[in-house]
């Protein structure tokens, strides 16, 4: 794995001139030869690196790897630096794996660019440090897979002495690979059952990196884990987040501990008990497992204990390379910014209608005529994978065409049953048209009035510079144990069809993805590294039932689990916003972006009033209606305009110098 700093070659001077990097206790350093010039990067790692881990450096020529992965120079440690790492030498570093895993990168829009420096190794920059600005962030996957293992909702049941004890929990990822001093797998957990004497065992995966996050721990981030583990306190949400490299042949060892009230400072706890996942429960990429604890001592039954676990497999083909991440990138200026939701508004619920039906082309255009800076819509998959704009899971379909709808003609169907040709050749109606057998629409005729129309045609219909806020609809589990909607796909094919419909048409478009379920976001967050995702959440509400996963049910949880996971911000309820205003700061104070959705916004004094309070964005119905700008037109449009004249002004500026000059050197 590796910690990266990336460098852009300016390619301004013709001399021999030497950039360096240092850095006091590790000092990565790298020589290559770029075309007649012998460059020397010095750079300082303000964190500790972990054994296997490597500096690298790339950029925008060929013998920096042009911003592939796999191409980057891997940067050597100066001998003597640092016993405790090793002497990392060039032949030493080119003899690894060629698979290369992103641990952390500099993120910065505008990457660093070689100053000309004298031949020295004295001068040094920081990593993640440009120009005052940090900015480091994790990677994202290139071949590796991330396993989220969660506690939740009191999951423990203990008997015996561990019950109602504190339970200390440890997870580490077992190597299945049989050896030769285990032949088969029975043999080699055999061998690895003290868990907590076996740090430097042979057992370990090649590659696994282990990370542990509390949410209700005061700074939520993911952290190495203790040799003991970490504590689960009661109604806790703790995540484990393990990154391998052969999903396939490993196993997860759960080591449970206590500490007894007489025990000694310093003391280790007792072993209670354990468990052993192996690669064959994780073939789903989600999914809730039901384990029995054995007594560590006794092997004997112990009781139960639930976890929830998400897979998150690499997106192939990888699209993506370390030249620019808008991961978490929000610029100072978009404030207040106005989204259209659903395009140009609910067409459904409100009861003096909308004119034009919702998550279709024409309600988006609508919305970005008066002025919309971002729409907002819903995407879900067809039967086919064919990602479509579309928010309800069901439809009615009309079993035989007719004009007028009678009481058996309809049948509900969930959306996802019908292909993308289906959608199209059907008379589809909505769920509240088929509830109430009173149709809404008759735009049979008009193109970009119909429903379903794919990601793609928007990507590539509506104006670039009107960014989008595309959330990603998934079906949910609600506190009573009901789904939305009976799920068929696998999560990771359903976000992987999605993004890979937006890495091949969005071009430079402003991309904000959102979801309610926390791993979708997770997901999205890890899959690429391109497009910032928000974490929706419906807060503290009587209006809408509670969720399963406890991630979705607070304001402030979801603030944890964003910063836990690196996500651009939230996406709050209004209703819970305005009755809690001060969470809106608390959100901000976090270092995340906060937009609000929520009936209450359908309000001009309430859009101003947000605004007031800091809201970076707006979601609201009817922006013909409700819109507070004095000019119709979005940010994006406004600031591309500005850069343009900007260029046109400097190229006027040069144009006017050459002359003076011409005209200078006329007179001489």
């Amino acid at each position: 794995m590796h910690r990266w700093w990336y460098m852009e070659d300016s390619n301004k001077s013709k001399e021999n001139d030497v950039a360096t990097f240092s850095a006091p206790r590790s000092r990565p350093i790298v020589q290559r030869q770029l075309d007649d010039r012998k460059w020397t990067y010095k750079v300082h790692i303000p964190i500790p690196l972990n054994n296997n881990e490597v500096v690298a450096i790339t950029g925008d020529c060929e013998q920096l790897g042009n911003w592939k992965p796999n191409d980057v120079f891997l940067m050597e440690r100066v001998e003597g630096d640092c016993e405790q790492l090793g002497n990392w030498k060039p032949n030493d570093v080119f003899l690894m794996e060629r698979s290369v895993h992103v641990r952390q990168w500099e993120t910065h829009l505008n990457p660093r660019s070689i100053p000309v420096i004298a031949n020295t190794l004295e001068s040094f920059d920081t990593f993640g440090d440009y120009e005052g600005v940090q900015k480091i962030d994790r990677g994202w996957l290139t071949s590796e897979t991330i396993f989220q293992f969660s506690f939740y909702n009191n999951p423990f049941m203990l008997t015996g002495k561990a019950q109602n004890k504190l339970i200390y929990v440890k997870l580490t990822p077992m190597n299945l690979r049989v050896s030769s001093e285990a032949q088969d797998i029975a043999a080699l957990l055999e061998e690895s059952l003290s868990n907590d004497t076996r740090e430097n065992g042979t057992e370990q995966p090649a590659y696994a990196f282990t990370e542990c996050v509390s949410l209700c721990s005061d700074e939520a981030k993911l952290e190495p884990v203790s040799q003991f583990g970490r504590a689960y306190h009661p109604d806790d949400i703790l995540i484990f987040h393990i990154t391998v490299t052969e999903p396939e042949n490993v196993a997860y060892l759960i080591d449970l501990y206590t500490y007894s009230s007489r025990a000694c400072q310093g003391e280790p706890p007792r072993h209670v008990g354990y468990h052993y996942i192996l690669p064959n429960l994780l073939k789903k990429s989600e999914g809730q497992l039901e384990l029995s604890v054995t007594c560590a001592s006794k092997h004997r039954p112990l009781g139960m204990m639930r976890i929830e676990y998400v897979k998150i497999s690499p997106l192939n083909p990888q699209k993506l390379n370390l030249k620019t991440s808008y991961i978490r990138h929000w610029n100072p200026k978009w404030k207040g910014l106005e989204i259209g939701h659903r395009g140009s508004g609910t067409s459904f619920k409100s009861k003096d209608g909308n004119l034009i039906r919702e998550n279709t082309i024409a309600s988006l255009k609508k919305a970005v005529t008066h002025g919309a800076d971002m729409v907002e819509f819903d995407v879900q998959l067809s039967k086919d994978l064919v990602p479509v704009i579309y928010h309800d899971f069901s439809v009615y379909v009309c079993l035989k065409r007719k004009k007028q709808i009678d009481t058996n003609d309809m049948l509900e169907l969930p959306m996802a049953e019908l292909t993308l040709e289906q959608l199209n050749n059907l008379k589809v109606y909505h769920v509240e048209e088929g509830k109430s057998r009173e149709p809404r629409f008759f735009d049979e005729d008009l193109d970009e009035h119909q429903p379903f129309p794919t990601l793609a045609k928007a990507l590539e219909t509506i104006d670039p510079h009107v960014g989008f806020n595309v959330e990603v609809k998934w079906s949910m589990r609600y506190s009573d144990g009901t789904w939305d909607i009976n799920v068929t796909t696998d999560k990771n094919l359903y976000v992987d069809s999605i993004l890979s419909v937006v890495l091949n048409h969005a071009g430079n478009r402003r991309i904000v993805f959102s979801c309610f379920d926390p791993d979708i976001c997770t997901m999205l967050r890890f899959k690429q590294n391109l497009y910032p995702v928000m974490f929706l959440t419906c807060g503290d509400t009587a209006r809408y039932p509670k969720y399963y996963d406890p991630r979705c049910n607070s304001h402030g949880t979801a603030i944890k689990s964003a910063c836990a996971m690196e996500l651009l911000g939230i996406v709050g309820n209004s209703e819970d916003l305005l009755k809690n205003q001060e969470s809106i700061q608390q959100t901000i104070d976090n270092g995340l972006i906060i937009f609000c959705w929520g009936e209450e916004n359908n309000c001009s004094n309430t859009i101003r009033h947000l605004k007031n309070l800091g809201l970076h964005a707006i979601i609201y119905d009817k922006m013909d209606v409700f819109s507070t700008k004095e000019r119709k037109e979005n940010i994006f449009l406004l600031e591309a305009r500005e850069s343009q004249k900007e260029i046109l002004q400097n190229l006027h500026e040069e144009k006017k110098k050459d002359i003076l000059d011409k005209l200078a050197a006329a007179v001489e």
